[in-house]
């Protein structure tokens, strides 16, 4: 039998290792939670990957699920860790590794209990506020979807009736429906307390103000990170470079949900609309990230993406 010398059989294998690596980043499998904000974000790197030459799967998961899909590689990207209100969410998964923080993608979010100007200026104006109006809201707090973070947070605090919240219910459903109740409210001039962020169209169609109280768990004005599974910024270096580089902000995100939400844009559609309208902002994530065939990046999504 023929033998081939240590080195070169060594060689060969580390070869074929990163061979297998480097096919399995053709493939990038993102987590997309279903918030419009997060969707729209999810749009917009998956079409400059797309047009990298990647393969991009995007997975609709609640939070708690993307977290624990990070952590068992079946997800490679997330990039909607709101911090600090996904703390206690996240941080188990960052303290044993298996999920890694890249980077802040946006910065001055909100995201806390609001209500419309005309119930805060009645006097709502904090969490403990809350329990004075309980005939006015019908005992009720609503929420998004089930599952997530806010909503546990606010099923505790009426489970355990702080605040003076045990007769009130966390109505779940979604962003959509939440939304569609409180304009509703508006509309009747009725009193409403909901789950509120910014970026989100929200804060241009309604008059809100968001109230105080819920430090402790939502923090202040918040950041969002982008987290990957394990390892993957080493295994993948050129998708990581990228999601380095990749910095969103308030008024593209407001604006790109608005088409979505307001005009019934498709969201791919807005997000390619942004993209076409804002070239020199995406161009210069590219810096230093190469197509999957190892061109020049920025000059390949230019003549792709058509900016």
């Amino acid at each position: 039998m023929k033998r081939f010398p240590i080195a070169l059989t060594g060689a060969l294998a580390l070869s074929l290792a990163s061979s297998a690596a480097y096919a399995a980043c053709e493939e990038v499998v993102m987590s997309d939670v279903g918030w419009t904000d997060i969707t729209t974000t999810t749009s917009t790197v998956k079409q400059v990957l797309q047009a990298l030459g990647y393969e991009v799967d995007v997975k609709v998961l609640s939070v708690p699920v993307t977290f624990a899909s990070l952590e068992k590689d079946d997800v490679d990207v997330f990039l909607g860790n709101w911090m600090p209100a996904q703390t206690s969410a996240i941080q188990p998964y960052l303290d044993s590794g298996e999920i890694e923080q890249v980077g802040v993608n946006l910065e001055g979010t909100k995201y806390t209990l609001a209500v419309p100007a005309y119930t805060y200026d009645k006097g709502l104006k904090s969490f403990a506020d809350i329990s004075k109006f309980e005939d006015e809201l019908d005992s009720k707090i609503y929420g998004i979807e089930p599952g997530n973070e806010g909503n546990a947070y606010l099923v505790s605090l009426t489970e355990g009736d702080k605040m003076g919240l045990g007769n009130f219910e966390v109505v779940e459903s979604s962003e959509q429906g939440m939304l569609a109740q409180v304009g509703r409210a508006v509309k009747a001039d009725k009193d409403v307390v909901f789950l509120g962020w910014e970026p989100h169209p929200m804060n241009a169609n309604f008059e809100l103000k968001y109230l105080t109280g819920g430090e402790d768990f939502f923090g202040g004005e918040g950041v969002v990170h982008t987290v990957t599974r394990k390892g993957y910024v080493e295994e993948c270096p050129n998708v990581g470079e990228l999601l380095k580089n990749v910095k969103f902000s308030l008024e593209m995100e407001n604006g790109i949900m608005g088409e979505i939400l307001d005009n019934g844009v498709d969201p791919d559609k807005a997000t390619l609309k942004w993209i076409q309208a804002n070239s020199d902002t995406v161009l210069g994530w590219l810096d230093g990230v190469e197509t999957v065939d190892g061109e020049d990046g920025a000059a390949v999504v230019k003549e792709e993406l058509k900016l």
